[in-house]
């Protein structure tokens, strides 16, 4: 889990082509040809990588959509969310990645966005094709703060100190007031 995190976190930051077997193999302490026994490709490392982000999020739709739409809901998406990204902060930059790309015209397949990919906007009962929803802009809002905070508070080595802000403030970006 550990070396797919660190694999994420380098496509995320230098792209499927600027990040080579040996950027991911240096990073998580292992050899080019140790790497390649559990990854015979970078395309079957990022496929990997990609399925785990993918499946982390179903779970954590899965546990949100047990509640009503709504603000109950909407706040145990948040908590769950904060606290994969805290955990996992790789996937979560290649899961920003989606936010970003949506629309655009790029090379990898696993960085176009698809239905199944924004799932994530059926937790917080918006359409992303509904461009003219303040409720879209606001769900975009929350996850790209949701994002970046908890990179930042994992750069800082602050993730319990500023969990309850980062929900807090992916909150009110949905227009809840906090408790």
């Amino acid at each position: 889990m550990r070396l797919l995190d660190r694999a994420a976190a380098l496509f995320a930051r230098h792209g499927f082509d600027h990040t080579s077997i040996k950027d991911v193999a240096d990073a998580v302490g292992l050899s080019k040809a140790g790497l390649l026994h559990h990854y015979p490709t970078k395309d079957a490392l990022f496929t990997a990588a990609a399925e785990l982000g993918r499946g982390k999020a179903h779970e954590v739709a899965g546990q949100a959509m047990r509640l009503p739409a709504g603000p109950e809901r909407d706040r145990a998406a948040i908590e769950l969310m904060t606290d994969l990204a805290l955990e996992h902060p790789g996937l979560i930059s290649m899961a920003a990645g989606v936010i970003t790309e949506m629309g655009s015209d790029s090379t990898h397949p696993l960085l176009v966005p698809d239905s199944d990919e924004l799932s994530m906007f059926a937790v917080f009962d918006v359409d992303p094709r509904d461009v003219d929803s303040e409720r879209l802009v606001r769900v975009i809002g929350a996850l790209s703060a949701l994002a970046v905070l908890s990179l930042a508070a994992n750069h800082v080595d602050r993730k319990s100190v500023w969990r309850r802000h980062i929900v807090a403030t992916c909150l009110a970006a949905l227009g809840h007031p906090s408790p």
